[in-house]
């Protein structure tokens, strides 16, 4: 008894659009203009000529086919080796993504009757995080009656400020929400590489734990 057996399909048409959607090129027999305006491999203008004709001194090269400018009237096409094309757009996007400097924002909470020691122990955290290429926004929280004293709060906040005044710079100044005043830290490449010009094992120095504020409203 014979069954019947689908043959085995390839690529729909729609995975072979969805995946030019992806690369934003079409190539070779995907092209669908009735005519392109060709350049050769080495960067010599041959015309306007058919898609087919174009493929053909494509294909007489050992080369593809690439739509390069799609919205030109007419789409203007590349002669080249399409493999190592993507190979090189591969190196690209790689080394890019290697040199992207990626920017945390830490932040440290303070309040306005904080003790010497944990504002010291909180802002030498700060350094660390400056020297590390991290942003940090200072967060000082009022509480119940605190709020009638906010010049305690700015004053700790400039203090803050003037602690890492050699590794920072202040990207965003005291400012007042509710009742958080905050500021935003930046490192300053200068200043930090001067820094460890002149003290090179400090990024390393262990730190104690920062002490968490508890929100009381006395």
């Amino acid at each position: 008894m014979n069954t019947f057996q689908p043959r085995p399909r390839g690529p729909s048409k729609f995975d072979r659009d969805k995946k030019r959607e992806k690369d934003g090129l079409r190539v070779n027999r995907d092209i669908r203009a009735p005519q392109v305006r060709l350049i050769d491999e080495e960067g010599k203008m041959l015309g306007v000529m058919s898609v087919p004709e174009a493929l053909r001194i494509a294909e007489d090269r050992g080369l593809d086919l690439l739509e390069i400018a799609p919205n030109a009237q007419p789409p203007t096409c590349k002669i080249m080796d399409y493999g190592k094309y993507k190979y090189e757009e591969k190196k690209k996007a790689a080394a890019s993504r290697k040199n992207q400097v990626i920017v945390t924002i830490k932040e440290i909470q303070m309040r306005p009757r904080t003790d010497q020691h944990d504002f010291e122990t909180k802002m030498k955290h700060a350094r660390r995080f400056l020297l590390e290429g991290d942003k940090v926004k200072v967060n000082l929280r009022f509480m119940g009656r605190e709020m009638a004293h906010q010049e305690t709060g700015l004053a700790v906040v400039n203090k803050a400020i003037e602690y890492v005044k050699d590794l920072a710079t202040v990207e965003a100044p005291p400012k007042t929400e509710g009742k958080n005043m905050f500021t935003m830290l930046a490192p300053d490449p200068a200043k930090i590489k001067e820094y460890l010009k002149a003290n090179p094992n400090k990024k390393d120095e262990p730190l104690e734990p920062m002490k968490e504020e508890a929100d009381d409203e006395s």
